[in-house]
């Protein structure tokens, strides 16, 4: 079985780098602020799309200072995703862990999901480049879109394969391909280069929310 240290060795000292500068990135005046942030990140699972960011960016140069930023914008949109999740599909555990819905209740967790992308928003200028801006931008839509889709449908009780890959397309393949794509522009990858990455990124986040649905 391969591990996820291997796959990641090319890449450790930036891996490295990029959990210092999310923890900065997401750091408040508010310590209620931060004592929920560092429990979200304290079981932070196996970080597959700043890994795929760092990874895409490997590939075709040497991650650099904006590689690095991209990596913890993509990261931080995923977790503020996963809290509105647990909200709205009401969970109590979250990676074998009490989630932080269930810890902190409603508010408190809809207004750190908030919080996290907005320092996501604000810290989105740093990349000075308006490519990532824009494949940023639409992901957050279609994560939006993809969790509406799930939350109309499972109320119907309506899901064809159709419905299912548009939703799945939308809700986890969107983040895996914008990091794929984002590796790409941050090394200045040519615009095939950032497409087969950006298309590698979708049908490998599809395949992962599959496994991960029949599981």
């Amino acid at each position: 079985m391969i591990k996820i240290e291997n796959i990641t060795s090319p890449i450790a000292d930036d891996l490295n780098n990029f959990n210092n500068n999310l923890k900065k990135a997401t750091r408040s005046n508010v310590d209620l602020v931060n004592v929920v942030i560092d429990y979200a990140l304290k079981n932070k699972g196996k970080q597959l799309r700043p890994i795929l960011c760092l990874l895409s960016a490997k590939i075709l140069s040497k991650p650099n200072e904006l590689s690095i930023t991209a990596a913890s914008l993509i990261e931080m949109l995923h977790v503020a995703t996963l809290i509105h999740d647990d909200i709205v599909d009401d969970s109590s555990i979250r990676r074998g862990w009490p989630s932080v819905k269930s810890v902190w209740k409603n508010k408190i967790s809809l207004l750190m999901g908030d919080y996290i992308f907005s320092q996501a928003l604000s810290n989105m200028i740093k990349l000075k480049n308006f490519d990532a801006l824009e494949v940023l931008s639409e992901t957050a839509s279609r994560l939006s879109q993809g969790e509406l889709l799930q939350m109309e449908r499972a109320k119907t009780k309506n899901m064809d394969e159709k419905t299912y890959l548009k939703m799945i397309s939308d809700k986890t393949a969107s983040l895996f391909s914008a990091s794929a794509e984002i590796g790409a522009i941050t090394v200045n990858g040519s615009d095939k280069e950032q497409n087969a990455l950006k298309i590698f990124g979708e049908k490998l986040g599809i395949a992962f929310q599959i496994k991960d649905d029949l599981f």
